[in-house]
């Protein structure tokens, strides 16, 4: 899966999908995608992550107290 960085729209290989949808992981594993070699594997905030179309990543991804709202009765 790809995403791009908010900052400058450079293209990001996600590693590891699993830490990308796990709600407690601030910070993924993933390689800029620039020339044809193989970049290092680097730590990405997932703050700063997007989508290739621009959007924001899913509050369910991102935010771990994202339903509380809707516990508190």
């Amino acid at each position: 899966m790809f995403l791009q960085t908010q900052n400058n729209g450079d293209r990001v290989e996600v590693i590891n999908f699993d830490e990308l949808c796990d709600v407690f992981e601030t910070k993924i594993h993933g390689r800029y995608q620039a020339g044809e070699e193989l970049q290092d594997v680097e730590v990405f905030d997932k703050s700063s992550l997007l989508f290739l179309s621009g959007e924001g990543l899913p509050e369910c991804w991102t935010d771990p107290h994202y339903r509380d709202k809707e516990f508190q009765r």
